[in-house]
């Protein structure tokens, strides 16, 4: 079952990587930013559970203090240039 879930997160980082890419704008960037991040998470959280090991648990929290920073950072970004742009 493992398996099955890391092949998961395989998938929706993979897709994420191809929108980070090719996103249009830069919230469409930023979101697949936080997809591929969640996905990584996701299977380190799997793999931590699968080796009955709990070290990586602590790359999980910093994982997601940062993702949570820079999200609430670039939305920050984004609402300021739209305002400038109205403006």
């Amino acid at each position: 079952m493992t398996v099955v879930a890391l092949i998961g997160f395989l998938i929706a980082g993979l897709m994420g990587t191809i929108r980070l890419v090719r996103g249009p704008n830069l919230a469409d960037r930023i979101i697949a930013m936080d997809v591929i991040l969640v996905s990584l998470m996701g299977a380190i959280a799997v793999d931590a559970a699968r080796r009955d090991d709990p070290a990586n648990l602590v790359l999980l929290v910093v994982l997601s203090i940062i993702g949570f920073t820079a999200t609430v950072a670039a939305s920050r970004f984004l609402t300021l240039d739209q305002t400038e742009e109205s403006s």
